[in-house]
């Protein structure tokens, strides 16, 4: 077994990245996946080697330094890259979020007292948002959109996020363009479209990921947002993929194509695709899950499952809103497709299994007391 590699960095876990290990409540040895020694393991670690290009029909990967390596099977699992915003310029203390050295190099700044400016109020830069105002420093999030997540979450739970970032003291300012980031070497403000500017000492761009497909180019592999797998995650004879990268159809809702960048469809999905790359022929079963994701802002514990967003039907079934302590679930062709929930982590996993079994809406309403 072989394991590569580009980050030097045993494996390690990803979501303190934006809490616990940036706010330096932990530190790396927190964040390790395998606390016992791997020279235990029948292993190879080729860490710091960056796959450059990869053959599926005689499963070779090409590494940057012009070595290959040629395997029986092979498991794809190079995730999700951060997105940056054109014409980025090229001056320091701007941060993306996706590394070990990433969230490094933001606690730094933070640890220097900065003002940060986050750009993007999903998922990472909400949560960066938080930990820097646990800090106690002065937080600016741009957002794009009218509310944070509106497309996924609809207006009124967006609103409920907004809300909770300014009540906790960010200056969140929706519906905003970017025009242009400045400094003299380093960065110091962003301009907004009208003119209007930001004062900071650091920027995070958090504006989404994209997945690393361009060292497949000419594999032989299918690349359509992401490595095509079928619903085994079976992506050519012998490969399969997992995680930020691979998409493949559902069968948990009706075979809807799909590509999930959150922690749990990756630990989920990595287990299943070891054991279809080593399943006798015949024994292959579908990959088939509820997505879940879960985030931690300012003391509240927002947790999601399913499918769903903003043209879906929504209903609020315990609690309010306003009170940032609720349950809401989503309608698709009459079932549960999705629930979302503030502060209230049992009732969504009750939900989470409705969903898995197909209830009709209806019946889910009153299903969970």
């Amino acid at each position: 077994l072989t394991l590569i590699g580009a980050e030097t960095h045993l494996p390690y876990d990803r979501p303190p990245l934006s809490k616990e290990l940036l706010s330096g409540e932990w530190e790396h040895d927190r964040v390790v996946l395998r606390k016992a020694p791997y020279d235990e393991l029948d292993l190879e670690l080729r860490l710091g080697f960056r796959a450059t290009a990869f053959d599926a029909a005689t499963r070779t990967i090409t590494l940057h330094d012009g070595s290959q390596v040629t395997a029986d099977g092979v498991v794809l699992a190079t995730g999700a890259a951060p997105r940056v915003l054109p014409g980025l310029p090229a001056l320091e203390g701007i941060h993306t979020l996706r590394t070990l050295d990433d969230c490094m190099a933001l606690r730094a700044a933070m640890e220097r007292g900065a003002r940060v400016c986050v750009i993007g109020a999903g998922f990472i830069g909400a949560e960066v948002a938080a930990t820097a105002r646990a800090r106690g420093l002065e937080v600016t999030v741009l957002e794009a959109l009218d509310q944070p997540m509106v497309r996924g979450v609809g207006e009124r739970i967006g609103a409920a996020l907004a809300a909770l970032h300014r009540g906790n003291g960010v200056d969140l300012r929706s519906g905003v363009q970017v025009e242009a980031i400045e400094g003299d070497g380093r960065v110091g403000r962003v301009r907004l479209a009208g003119g209007e500017t930001v004062e900071c000492d650091a920027l995070l761009i958090a504006v989404g990921a994209a997945p690393v497909t361009d060292w497949l180019e000419g594999s032989g592999l299918t690349i359509d947002d992401g490595v095509v797998c079928d619903e085994t995650l079976l992506a050519a004879p012998s490969v399969v993929a997992a995680g930020d990268l691979a998409r493949w159809p559902n069968p948990s809702f009706a075979g809807e194509s799909m590509r999930i960048e959150h922690w749990t469809n990756a630990a989920e999905q990595g287990m299943h695709a070891a054991m279809r790359l080593l399943a006798t022929p015949g024994t292959e079963t579908p990959f088939a899950t509820v997505p879940f994701v879960w985030s931690d802002q300012y003391g509240v514990k927002i947790q999601s499952a399913g499918r769903f967003s903003a043209a879906d039907r929504m209903e609020v079934v315990h609690g309010a809103i306003d009170d940032h302590r609720f349950v809401a679930i989503f309608e698709r062709a009459g079932r549960i497709s999705g629930v979302l929930g503030f502060s209230e982590p049992r009732r969504v996993m009750q939900y989470r299994r409705l969903i898995a079994s197909g209830t009709p809406f209806d019946e889910a309403l009153t299903a969970v007391g």
